[in-house]
């Protein structure tokens, strides 16, 4: 089928997730939307995502999406059910990897850098029970990254000030994974690698949701077919450099939305 993949996130940390999609299903078309002008929706109220959630979903359906990628924690975590149990189309939701975390520390200590929106969670909660019994789930609110990632400030002497004095009380339980709760953080791997000790694995979502989402298009049938080149095509409702600078993709269409 020729209609495209429709991904949104809160603003441009979701294109941590289009790349794997991308990179793994090359001839299908995707339609992604930063809702940069509402970030981070970490700390707005679950009724407010929910809100944000179905506009940007009525959104994409609008134009044409066969399947939505939730390239957003916070959202996965406070909207996905609604969204599921309301649309015909499949979603497909992003939460904090604890199982491969669980599985690979020795040190049984494992953090996880998260918005305030996705650890309040039940979602969340229910995940760190089920996949991490007798493991130590230290969780760490990523203030004030997002935003500071919006701003294009990634390697900035501020977001590694900030980097520091978040990750600290975690490195001080002896942690040996570091699971990335937030879409965004991805972009940070340059500064964490820089920060954290060599025997700390970072893991984040990206690939999982990417072979997911295969997954999902084989089995309801939804697969693209033909040879035609295929588009991609991302709107933001706020300033869209910083969504260019993100997107290495030299055909891609980048537009500016009132939305």
């Amino acid at each position: 089928m020729d209609k495209p993949i429709g991904i949104f996130d809160s603003g441009v940390g979701g294109t941590s997730i289009w790349k794997e999609i991308h990179k793994m299903l090359p001839a299908e078309d995707t339609l992604y939307l930063a809702d940069s002008a509402n970030a981070p929706y970490g700390e707005k109220s679950k009724e407010e995502i929910l809100r944000l959630s179905i506009k940007n979903t009525e959104f994409l359906l609008g134009r044409g999406s066969k399947i939505i990628v939730v390239a957003c924690n916070t959202a996965t975590t406070n909207a996905i059910d609604y969204l599921r149990a309301n649309y015909d189309v499949p979603f497909i939701g992003i939460e904090p990897a604890i199982k491969p975390a669980a599985l690979q520390t020795k040190t049984k200590k494992v953090g996880v850098l998260a918005t305030k929106g996705t650890l309040s969670s039940s979602l969340f909660h229910n995940t760190s029970k089920l996949f991490a019994e007798g493991i130590t789930v230290l969780e760490q609110e990523g203030r004030g990254l997002v935003e500071l990632i919006e701003a294009g400030k990634v390697q900035s002497k501020e977001m590694q000030a900030v980097l520091e004095e978040i990750l600290q009380p975690m490195l001080a339980q002896r942690i040996d994974c570091l699971v990335l709760g937030c879409t965004h953080y991805p972009y940070l791997l340059p500064v964490l690698k820089e920060l954290l000790p060599e025997n700390i694995t970072i893991i984040d979502s990206g690939e999982a949701v990417a072979r997911q989402t295969k997954a999902v298009l084989e089995k309801n049938d939804l697969l693209r077919t033909d040879g035609n080149t295929q588009t991609s095509v991302f709107y933001s409702n706020k300033d869209i450099e910083v969504l260019k600078s993100l997107v290495d993709c030299p055909d891609a269409q980048v537009s500016h939305l009132d939305f």
